[in-house]
């Protein structure tokens, strides 16, 4: 069974992570190491340049990360604040050390081939082929031959318009 539940973790396809507000990439699940519901945390090794690292330290005030000295994250596009990296710890949360923590509400996902449209469905038309071609700008050129002609008739209509109404 062990075995089963890898296979499908390696069938899985790697998903991006995009800012809520400017939708910039700010990394991917090849960087994942986890996830921490209790504070609506992905955890990432990486993260995207479009990731920024504030550069003031501050403790935390939250009761179960007494003694945890953090950096906030913000996104280089729209300068939203997506999260905290923690610099210090206590042993018990020595696991999140140096983790990119971004807020699930700041995070935005794609799965890479999730798209199911096509540009051109398979059981349509042919591509457009080089003879085709030339017979498409064949026709363009006709029909810019007739929009020129009706264009010099209208022109002349107009002149003619004009001149009676003076």
């Amino acid at each position: 069974e062990e075995e089963e539940e890898e296979d499908e973790d390696d069938n899985v396809p790697p998903v991006v992570f995009l800012c809520v507000k400017c939708k910039v990439a700010l990394g991917d699940s090849l960087a994942w190491v986890g996830s921490e519901d209790e504070q609506n945390l992905i955890l990432l090794t990486r993260a995207t340049d479009n990731v920024c690292v504030g550069n003031e330290h501050f403790v935390s005030r939250m009761p179960k990360e007494s003694g945890c000295l953090l950096l906030n994250l913000y996104c280089r596009g729209c300068s939203l604040q997506l999260g905290k990296m923690y610099t210090s710890t206590p042993k018990n949360l020595d696991y999140k050390r140096s983790l990119f923590c971004l807020s699930i509400e700041q995070v935005e996902s794609y799965v890479l081939g999730s798209t199911t449209q096509k540009i051109c469905p398979e059981d349509e038309d042919e591509p457009v082929t080089l003879e085709h071609r030339v017979y498409l700008e064949h026709e363009i050129e006709k029909v810019k031959a007739v929009v020129v002609s009706v264009e010099q008739r209208l022109s002349e209509i107009e002149s003619k318009l004009l001149k009676k109404a003076q």
